[in-house]
């Protein structure tokens, strides 16, 4: 059982949370019953808001509706009187751009434009709307006449301002200069940049919207004419100014101001002038057969070891009749051969301008066929020059005047260093564009092939004529003549390898490598010099002195030789003839131990054959006596004329004139002054000075005089 006292204290405990319990249900019904009330109130104070709003919404719409409607009618009406506006502009056109049509777009291009632009949208508009209206023939012929306007302008423009580029300016741009590690390229501006836009501008209209590609045939004409003006005025520049002034590069370095840093003349391309002339003057005189055609001698170039002084003596009449009439026509060949050189690079550099120039303002798809026609003036007078100078050569080696082909090697050799510059600047072009050098330079091979052979030929066949003949058996014109031939070829020894390897027909000709061209020149010039050999063994027969011919062929021998070793020839001659310097020099012993064996004829007299065994003191027979006068008178004679008719005689190396001196002046000295102690104590004669005329001194005075003519 639970206590009592617990029983009460747990009733009263419930008690008092039942009291309070009615007391939170009492304040939650009073809250209620409030909410309600304020319910009942915004209920009703909504409905009323409800009530008000469908009233002003039935009052706004129709206004709101109305007022859109009567924005729309506005904005109809303005699009209306725009419209109206805009096509009667069209009718006005024609009107509004008479003034500025007629005028011309000259000055006011993007004006002019913007007119075009305007008659432009007008014809299509009555296209469009109303094709059979007067007005569309009146902006047809506005917008025709205002084609028209513009395509003179692109005339106009490129007529007035397309000038040729001056010729220094184009051999400062053509011009190397190998001290320069970085060229400084040279810009040809051939258009002032304004023109040039207005130009571009003009042919971008006449593209797009004039449908008209007649301005690209006024474009070439008008550049090609230029390219051609541009080239002639270089021409005309050397004609002018080489021949007198010796300039034939660009003078611009010598005029820039003073403050401009100086620098080295520009080398010009590859020619140098005066060198093929020179061989040229003395290459015509033998295809003449002789100076004169009476008088023998040879024209020497420069040798170190010759003697000046007595070549002059053979030369001076004939060079001074031949040089002197030629010089002015070989200058002339000089300018020609050097002007033509040039104008294939400055070619090559004008067409590659011309084509930036015409990629600004030809489109894209007809800019090659353009470019084509644009050069074609110029290249063909090009080529055809060339063809003249093949035609020329060809003509001249039918007069068998070889040294025509000299004028061909620095042309040939610049056509073939170019070429590659050449066939980029013409790529894109027809295939006859692009073949027009490669056919010029196998024309040039051909014939310069052909010249080659028959120079070679000619020298094998050269005539033994007697009045061609040197008297004093100096060097023959035809030895000079064929070593300075060589000594061009070495100058050009590349383009006359490629000459002969352009003629073989074997396979092993077929890769032309450059050891292979080297070998078929050093074949050649053996060739030539072995044919040269035979001809003057041949010639030396026309002189009835044995000893004259040993000292003709000495000299000829000795001249090849050094003039080989001179030009380094011998490098080339020894690529297929290892021996020919020892040749050569075995050569010149054996005609000088020819031109010794003379002398026996006088030294044989003093020999002891015949000479009389005699005991001191005893006296001689009458004919003892008389052979030992014999000796001295046949030593005397034959020391006289071999004296008279030797000093008459050339030896223009002056060491070996002196060796064979010496040796020769020995050899006698020697075998007088031992006949001469013989015959001391032998009384052979009352009137001794009468034999014994010269002293050992006086004969090796005389000895010495040989080969001096003015002795």
């Amino acid at each position: 059982m639970i206590p009592t006292e617990d029983a009460s204290a747990r009733k009263r405990e419930i008690e008092e949370k039942l009291k309070q319990e009615h007391e939170t249900l009492s304040f939650i019904r009073e809250n209620l019953e409030k909410s309600d009330q304020l319910t009942k109130g915004m209920v009703s104070i909504l409905s009323s808001f409800e009530s008000r709003l469908m009233q002003l919404e039935n009052s706004i719409i129709p206004v709101h509706k109305q007022t859109e409607n009567l924005q729309r009618l506005q904005e109809n009406v303005d699009k209306t009187l725009s419209c109206m506006d805009h096509v009667i502009s069209y009718y006005h056109v024609a009107k509004d751009t008479d003034r500025i049509i007629r005028e011309g777009p000259t000055g006011r291009l993007d004006e002019y434009l913007a007119c075009i632009a305007k008659i432009q949208k007008a014809v299509e508009y009555f296209q469009d709307n109303n094709p059979d209206s007067p007005e569309l023939n009146t902006v047809k012929a506005r917008f025709e006449k205002g084609k028209e306007l513009l395509e003179a302008e692109f005339r106009s423009l490129l007529t007035r301002y397309s000038k040729p580029v001056p010729p220094i300016l184009i051999l400062d741009a053509i011009s190397v200069d190998d001290e320069l590690e970085v060229q400084e390229d040279v810009v040809l501006e051939h258009l002032p940049e304004a023109v040039l836009q207005d130009i571009i501008c003009i042919a971008g209209w006449l593209v797009e919207y004039g449908r008209n590609q007649d301005f690209m045939n006024v474009y070439f004409q008008i550049r090609s004419n230029q390219l051609d003006r541009s080239i002639k005025g270089l021409k005309d520049h050397f004609r002018k100014n080489s021949a007198s002034s010796g300039i034939l590069y660009s003078p611009a370095v010598q005029t820039k101001r003073k403050d401009t840093p100086t620098k080295k003349a520009p080398k010009r391309p590859v020619y140098i002038p005066g060198t093929i002339r020179k061989a040229q003057n003395l290459l015509k005189q033998y295809s003449q057969h002789g100076l004169d055609g009476k008088k023998g001698g040879s024209n020497l170039t420069p040798l170190e070891g010759y003697d000046h002084d007595l070549r002059v003596k053979h030369l001076s009449d004939a060079l001074t009749e031949k040089h002197g009439a030629a010089a002015g026509k070989d200058d002339v060949l000089d300018i020609e051969i050097d002007s033509y050189i040039h104008c294939i690079s400055a070619f090559v550099k004008l067409a590659q301008s011309e084509y930036a120039l015409l990629a600004e303002i030809i489109p894209e798809h007809h800019q090659k066929k353009t470019f084509d026609s644009l050069i074609q003036e110029a290249l063909d007078n090009l080529m055809l020059e060339g063809d003249n100078i093949v035609s020329a050569a060809r003509r001249a080696i039918m007069r068998h005047d070889y040294s025509a082909v000299l004028t061909i090697f620095p042309i040939l050799r610049h056509l073939k260093m170019n070429k590659s510059e050449f066939d980029s600047t013409l790529q894109g072009t027809a295939a006859s564009t692009k073949n027009k050098l490669p056919t010029l330079i196998t024309s040039m091979e051909t014939i310069g092939a052909k010249a080659l052979e028959e120079f070679a030929d000619s020298i094998k066949n050269d005539p033994d004529k007697e009045y061609n003949m040197p008297k004093d058996g100096t060097v023959h014109e035809l030895t000079s003549n064929a070593i300075l031939f060589l000594q061009q070829l070495l100058d050009f020894h590349e383009t006359a390898g490629a000459m002969l390897a352009s003629q073989e027909t074997s396979s092993s000709a077929s890769s032309y490598t450059s050891e292979f061209n080297k070998r078929l020149l050093s074949t050649y010039i053996c060739k030539v010099l072995g044919n040269l050999q035979l001809n003057l063994l041949s010639k030396s027969k026309v002189y009835e002195d044995s000893a004259l011919s040993a000292i003709f062929l000495h000299n000829n021998y000795n001249y090849i030789l050094k003039s080989l070793e001179k030009s380094e020839l011998i490098q080339l001659v020894t690529v297929t003839q290892k021996k020919a310097e020892s040749s050569y020099r075995e050569l010149i012993e054996q005609q000088i131990q020819m031109y010794k064996s003379s002398w026996v004829k006088v030294t044989e007299h003093l020999a002891d054959r015949n000479m009389p065994v005699f005991q001191p003191g005893t006296k001689l027979k009458d004919k003892e006596r008389q052979v030992i006068k014999d000796k001295f008178k046949g030593f005397n004679d034959g020391l006289e004329e071999l004296c008279k008719i030797q000093k008459g005689w050339a030896i223009p190396d002056k060491e070996q004139r002196d060796f064979i001196r010496r040796s020769q002046k020995k050899v006698v000295s020697d075998a007088y002054k031992a006949f001469l102690q013989r015959c001391a104590n032998i009384s052979f004669t009352k009137n001794p000075e009468k034999y014994n005329k010269y002293r050992p001194e006086e004969v090796e005075e005389m000895i010495e005089k040989l080969f001096d003519t003015s002795a």
